[in-house]
């Protein structure tokens, strides 16, 4: 039963007293709340129904792909599909309390996120229990009451009264974290479809989805660099940028549009062991790579841009194997593993210089780097004896390495599910296993076995959040992906074709 227009008139009283405020102290509206407090406006739109007793939430109206934005600063802990709101986000703020959005048509931002009040997350859509686009907005107080509280009262609490018109400006972009580098790697394209890589002794393949969460399409041979290690990363204006690198040639090529065709290869430098690739805060990728006398990287000059010559990082592990990580500031981290030696070295301010390297553990055989939901960067590496993980503790404190069991020597890979929890992935030519967190930040689930032996593997998302794992073996490249989320196909060829296959 909706509420007796006295109190639906005293709310929209208080609303409008609280908004007037700013004028009366000659102060901004985004200064008027209380710390942490709700600052932005979530979209244009009209309310098309109100929070009430059978509605925990208020609906904004408007035409599908208007912009939603971050009602105040947070960390995004979901970001993914469910039945009733279609793809939908939380934010947790400073002030204890948490944003939810529904419906949309698509999402801008990942679990893990740092977001700012105004910043642009995603667009509207009607996705879901949806008679018509709209953002269903829900304010929590307490995540395990049944009800939240009436969004329109919190939004006044910082000076925003529905319906609103979004600030306009640039918005700040939501951190970029960098994908899996190895011999088969994956990332989503601008519209969302997942694109995958597969390095062979006959040259690179590649394999793309037609439409965002659906089939694929069958391979194509590229030729490059054979038994190559790749690396992928986004351009500023969204176009995805691949690197290609054996014992004697270094090569990229790039997409021509966002979404669109890819360029021919081009030369990149010399021969190398591994290449890792990530994005500065501000847009420019940076590449990372080993070689025989340690680790040089490159990076762009300008966001799209043209790049600089090969420089020396002042060491790092010979003939290394490279990934790359992000903390919660933007500053991109570098963690390099031989045989004997793991180090690492990171920026000491976001698109700035680089730390002297430092002693990370022992060596090992392979490793992945992945975050928590609450920006904290998690270490996974291999070696004879299973696999271990180190964590951070704080902003500059690790913990020890800690043991997780796991198949020895194997092949790692790391994605975050919707909800924020990392799982790991580990295949050598015996078995395939992945361990996932009990909770979000929260230790992990025991080793399960999800496949046979292979030689390469690794992780990605799909647009809905699903994760997508993709496997290799001398037969050729499969894939298995998450029906739900806590379910798995079976096994099985990535389209109609065996595809490359890997020694």
């Amino acid at each position: 039963m909706r509420p007796r227009p006295s109190r639906r008139a005293l709310r929209r009283f208080l609303a409008a007293a609280v908004a007037l405020l700013p004028a009366l102290v000659a102060t901004t509206p985004a200064a008027a709340g209380t710390a942490g407090s709700a600052s932005a406006c979530p979209a244009a739109g009209f309310v098309s129904q109100p929070f009430h007793p059978g509605h925990n939430g208020v609906d904004i109206a408007n035409d599908v792909g208007t912009p939603i934005y971050a009602v105040g600063d947070g960390v995004v802990t979901i970001s993914g599909y469910t039945g009733d709101y279609g793809q939908w986000i939380r934010i947790q703020h400073p002030d204890g309390k948490t944003s939810e959005y529904g419906h949309m048509y698509q999402r801008d931002v990942e679990v893990g996120d740092h977001v700012v009040a105004g910043q642009r997350i995603a667009l509207m859509g009607a996705e879901g229990n949806a008679d018509g686009p709209h953002l269903h907005l829900r304010i929590w107080g307490d995540l395990s009451y049944s009800y939240g509280i009436d969004p329109e009262v919190y939004l006044a609490e910082g000076g925003v009264v529905l319906p609103c018109i979004p600030g306009s400006g640039p918005r700040p972009r939501p951190l970029v974290y960098p994908a899996e580098s190895g011999r088969v790697v994956s990332a989503r394209s601008a519209d969302g479809r997942l694109e995958v890589f597969a390095a062979g002794a006959d040259g690179v393949h590649h394999a793309w989805q037609r439409e965002a969460n659906r089939d694929w399409s069958e391979w194509e041979r590229l030729g490059g660099p054979v038994n190559a290690q790749l690396a992928i990363a986004p351009n500023e204006d969204g176009r995805l940028e691949m690197f290609a690198v054996d014992g004697t040639v270094f090569r990229h090529r790039y997409q021509l549009a966002p979404s669109g065709a890819w360029s021919d290869w081009e030369d990149f430098g010399g021969g190398g062991r591994d290449i890792a690739a990530g994005v500065n805060a501000d847009g420019r990728i940076e590449v990372f790579a080993s070689g025989p006398v340690g680790v040089f990287h490159r990076y762009q000059l300008t966001p799209n841009g043209g790049w600089s010559a090969w420089e020396p990082t002042g060491g790092g592990p010979a003939d290394s194997r490279i990934e790359m990580e992000k903390s919660p500031d933007g500053r991109l981290e570098v963690f390099a593993l031989n045989g004997s030696t793991f180090q690492h070295q990171y920026q000491t301010d976001p698109n700035g210089g680089w730390s002297a390297w430092g002693d990370f553990g022992g060596g090992g055989h392979d490793l992945t780097v992945d975050h928590n939901a609450d920006g904290r960067i998690e270490v996974f590496a291999s070696g004879p004896v299973g696999v271990f993980h180190k964590y951070q503790t704080g902003p500059s404190g690790w913990s020890g390495w800690e043991g997780t069991g796991g198949p020895a020597d194997s092949q790692l890979s790391s994605e975050r599910t919707a909800d924020g929890r990392v799982e790991v992935f580990a295949m050598n030519g015996d078995t395939a296993v992945h361990a996932w967190q009990n909770g979000v930040n929260a230790p992990y689930h025991a080793w399960e076995t999800f496949g046979g032996g292979g030689t390469e593997v690794t992780a990605t998302s799909n647009a809905d959040g699903r994760i997508e794992v993709f496997g290799t073996n001398p037969t050729g490249t499969f894939h298995i992906w998450q029906t739900g989320f806590s379910a798995w196909s079976p096994w099985g060829w990535v389209n109609s074709t065996a595809g490359p296959g890997l020694n």
